[in-house]
């Protein structure tokens, strides 16, 4: 598609559910850490206790914004080091009970491939709106063998709410701990109830990259999949980002305290967005269930148009978007959660809010997308 547009205003980015914006407290948090934390906080000289005190201090704040304990908290390099260091550690720590990996099949690529790394695994499908099917989720958890269950918290491409809650009572009547990845839904939705062991991603909220957590209830089986000199409580591999962490801590707590009026405001501009591509855009499929959804995510899919075009023709109108099967676009597939949808697996795109996001954005992109995506198919004769 020649480049012949200029945005008609400000860049709009659409893409927080890759990473969001950083949110002013992280910033004002990360500048005076840099300052005070950047010690090492295992050391016993004045500045490694300064750190220790701050790493603390993180600590017990995001274990209270999570409402666990500080000592089931651990703090890792990223998300996705933190969703293999559950799953590996939770598959290790439960070897004797069996070595299969129960999942849906809508769970993060980060999630299949550590099921992958250790060997036998049993998926569970979805249905058209992304929902889990809990009759097979009961039935699969119970079948023995089984060491670990896996169920993302809300869809990363499709925005659908799971149901944790039921998927967990299966899990406890089996015996069976549930991991959760809540990278997403984080900041935007009350975390589930049920689970033994959860992560998430501090740059999906708005606080800096770099920073994943792992929480493992007590009395959980988790053994470190990694070499070190404590193979029973997660720990880094290698140096923490104490700045980042620090930054990451005070950020939660803000985005926990807005979620709220957020996710109202937020919730309203993604049904605007379901509505109004359905109405001007032919030949378009709006995907994922549209109540039980993240409230600041939608896909949708649009057919005879290759999305890659369209992800770039937004961004020459100065939007930033991203397709909905960005994190399997390196293996030149198509998105492995649409799929198991069946749903248009092509021509995706994936709009995710934040709080710098205004209706007039919102408005701006709903204007330009159909005259974009019309000109794309003419240039292949559609």
């Amino acid at each position: 598609m020649e480049y012949t547009a200029e945005p008609a205003g400000a860049s709009v980015y659409l893409d927080s559910a890759s990473a969001a914006p950083l949110h002013p407290v992280a910033r004002q948090a990360l500048l005076a850490a840099l300052d005070d934390g950047w010690a090492d906080p295992d050391r016993l000289y004045a500045a490694g206790r300064r750190a220790q005190q701050l790493r603390d201090a993180a600590t017990a704040t995001v274990a209270h914004c999570l409402g666990v304990r500080p000592d089931e908290l651990t703090f890792l390099p990223s998300g996705t080091a933190a969703v293999h260091a559950a799953v590996l550690g939770g598959l290790v720590g439960r070897a004797r009970a069996g070595t299969t990996l129960v999942h849906s099949a809508i769970e993060h690529s980060a999630v299949l491939h550590a099921a992958a790394r250790h060997g036998t695994a049993r998926e569970v499908g979805v249905d058209g709106l992304g929902r889990l099917d809990l009759d097979a989720w009961d039935t699969a958890v119970r079948a023995g063998d089984v060491a670990l269950a896996s169920l993302i918290s809300a869809s990363h491409e499709a925005g659908t709410v799971q149901p944790v809650a039921a998927a967990a009572e299966s899990c406890a009547e089996a015996g069976v701990p549930l991991y959760v990845d809540a990278a997403q839904s984080l900041g935007h939705a009350p975390l589930p109830s049920g689970w033994s062991l959860l992560t998430a991603s501090a740059r999906k909220w708005g606080g800096p990259p770099g920073v994943g957590l792992l929480v493992v209830r007590k009395g959980v089986r988790w053994l470190s999949p990694y070499p070190g000199d404590d193979l029973h409580r997660p720990r880094p591999q290698g140096a923490l980002d104490l700045p980042a962490v620090i930054a990451a801590a005070a950020s939660l707590r803000a985005v926990l305290g807005e979620a709220q009026a957020e996710a109202d405001r937020q919730s309203k501009l993604v049904d605007k967005i379901r509505t109004r591509v359905a109405e001007t855009v032919p030949d378009v499929e709006i995907v994922g269930d549209p109540v039980e959804r993240l409230p600041h995510l939608v896909t949708f899919s649009c057919l005879y148009v290759d999305g890659e075009a369209l992800l770039h023709a937004l961004d020459r109108h100065g939007f930033a978007v991203s397709s909905g099967s960005s994190c399997t676009a390196s293996t030149l597939r198509p998105s492995h959660v649409l799929e198991a949808m069946g749903v248009l697996s092509h021509g995706n795109v994936r709009v995710s809010l934040h709080p710098g996001v205004t209706e007039a954005d919102v408005d701006r992109f709903l204007a330009v997308l159909p005259g974009l995506v019309a000109e794309i198919r003419r240039e292949v004769g559609m």
